[in-house]
């Protein structure tokens, strides 16, 4: 009987860690991303413990030598259940960082929420993983 508890739990720790908690594991939103314009493409590193991102793909050649290679996304913090935020995400429209929080949404979606200080006013924005062999800009 001991041993058959034993058992149920060890495969329920398991079960947990495969399709709950070890979700956010799998989920890293680490990759090249289209962004929600399909103008650029970001790869989101692991920087220690930490994501950064930076600009490697513009969809308009003539912008490639002034923004390719920027950084976008930094300081960014896992948080639990696949989010990560406490970072910044810099806007080269607006020419402004803003907070940030980054969900994976399965294997090919990013959602993106940039805001200031609260996140009721916030922007949501879905970005798509882009190929792995992506041209990137020099």
């Amino acid at each position: 009987m001991r041993k058959n508890i034993g058992t149920a739990l060890l495969a329920a720790v398991f079960a947990t860690l495969v399709f709950g908690a070890g979700s956010a594991f799998a989920a890293e939103p680490t990759g090249i991303w289209y962004d929600h314009t399909g103008r650029g493409a970001v790869e989101i590193t692991k920087c220690g413990n930490q994501l950064c991102g930076r600009l490697v793909w513009v969809k308009d050649p003539k912008y490639a030598k002034e923004v390719c290679g920027i950084q976008i996304i930094g300081e960014v913090k896992p948080m639990g259940n696949g989010a990560w935020d406490g970072g910044w995400i810099y806007d080269p429209e607006r020419q402004s960082k803003f907070s940030v929080e980054l969900t994976p949404v399965g294997a090919r979606s990013l959602k993106v929420v940039g805001y200031m200080g609260t996140k009721w006013l916030s922007e949501t924005m879905m970005w798509t993983r882009a190929p792995a062999d992506l041209k990137r800009c020099t």
